[in-house]
C-alpha cells in the first residue's frame, strides 16, 4: 500500500512538474493533448503503479532477509571448539529461543527448535539430521513461494505494455484516412505504442535484476542458518551410552 501510494504521489508530482504535452510527460506518463486515455488512467501510469508495488514487495523481502542475517550474529549456540551438548543442555536453549523469538518467525530459531525437539524425542543424531534436511526443503520451498507475487508483476508489466502497443497501433490505424489524414493523431498513437513497450521492458528488466539480488540474499540467510545449526548444534550433540 505504501509503494502504491508513493507511485501515485510521484505521478502527481511529475505531472505538475513537467506539465501537459511535455516530451518527457508524454513518454513517461502519456500526459498529452492527443492521448486517447483519460488522464491519469493511462497505460504508462498503470505500469508505474505495478512497478512500485513490485519494488515494495522486494523491499519487504530484503528487510526479512536482513533480520535473518541478524539472527546469526546473536550467538544463540556455543561457537567455541570445545563445547559439547548433552540432552540436559537443550531445554535452556529452547527456553531462550521462545523468550527471544516469541510469535516471530526465523530460519535459525525454527531449525534449532525442531532439531532439539527431534533429538529429545529420539536421542538419535541421524534422525535429527533428517529432520533438519526436511525442514530445509520446506523452508526453501516457502522462500521461493514468497516471490510468486513479484514474478507475476514481472510478467504482467510487459503484458500491459504490449496491450498499450496494440491499442496504440489500432488507434493510429483508425486515423489513417487518405483523403483527410490527421497526422498528429497517427503519430501520437504510434508514440504510445512504442513508449509503452520501451517502459515495460525497462521496468521488467529492473525488477528481474532486483528480485535476483534479493532472493539470493534471502536464500543465503537460509543456507547460513542451516550451516550454523549443523556446526554448532548437530555436530556438538553427545549421546550417553
Amino acid at each position: 500500500m505504501a509503494a502504491a501510494g508513493l507511485a501515485c504521489g510521484l505521478i502527481v508530482f511529475f505531472s505538475i512538474a513537467l506539465g501537459k504535452d511535455n516530451r518527457l510527460a508524454i513518454f513517461w506518463l502519456d500526459y498529452g493533448s492527443n492521448s486517447d486515455f483519460p488522464y491519469p488512467f493511462t497505460i504508462q501510469n498503470i505500469m508505474h503503479l505495478l512497478f512500485f508495488v513490485g519494488l515494495g514487495e522486494l523491499l519487504v523481502r530484503w528487510n526479512r532477509a536482513e533480520r535473518e542475517h541478524a539472527c546469526l550474529r546473536w550467538s544463540l549456540l556455543p561457537e567455541d571448539e570445545q563445547s559439547v551438548l548433552q540432552a540436559g543442555d537443550l531445554p535452556p536453549i529452547r527456553k531462550m529461543l521462545k523468550e527471544r523469538f516469541a510469535n516471530k518467525e526465523g530460519f535459525l530459531p525454527l531449525l534449532v527448535n525442531r532439531s532439539i525437539l527431534q533429538f529429545q524425542a529420539s536421542r538419535s543424531v541421524d534422525q535429527t539430521v533428517s529432520v533438519l534436511n526436511s525442514s530445509l526443503d520446506l523452508l526453501s520451498h516457502q522462500v521461493d513461494m514468497r516471490y510468486s507475487t513479484t514474478r507475476y508483476i514481472v510478467w504482467v508489466i510487459p503484458t500491459v505494455g504490449f496491450i498499450g502497443t496494440v491499442v496504440g497501433i489500432a488507434g493510429a490505424l483508425g486515423y489513417v484516412d487518405p483523403t483527410a489524414m490527421d497526422l498528429g493523431r497517427v503519430t501520437s498513437n504510434l508514440g504510445i505504442a512504442f513508449n509503452t513497450t520501451i517502459i515495460a521492458l525497462l521496468q521488467s528488466a529492473i525488477l528481474v535484476f532486483i528480485q535476483h539480488v534479493v532472493q539470493v540474499h534471502e536464500e543465503t540467510a537460509l543456507n547460513r542458518a542451516a550451516e550454523y545449526t549443523l556446526s554448532n548444534l548437530i555436530n556438538r550433540l553427545y549421546v550417553e551410552n
